[in-house]
């Protein structure tokens, strides 16, 4: 009986090239996605300028306009959220 070992070694050198191919692309991969985590802008912190009031701020302006709250219990409130001018 004769076994056919004649290309054998190629065999071998395909396996090898086909799982180095898998390397390379599971690294690329890896690569464009890290770089892009890198290249993401950072959330911004608020500045401590002036900004837009909160829809709590601007319902409270407008009870304190109508008359229904006195001028301790609108500057209690706006203290209480955070939101002093």
């Amino acid at each position: 009986m004769m076994w056919d070992t004649g290309n054998m070694g190629w065999s071998w050198g395909f396996g090898l090239l086909a799982i180095a191919g898998v390397g390379m692309i599971v690294y690329a991969i890896i690569r464009l996605l890290s770089s892009k985590s890198e290249n993401a802008i950072p959330p911004s912190t608020p500045s401590p300028g002036p900004s837009e009031p909160t829809s709590a701020r601007l319902m409270l302006d407008e009870r304190f306009a109508r008359g229904e709250l006195t001028t301790e219990q609108y500057r209690d409130q706006v203290r209480i959220l955070g939101e002093d001018r």
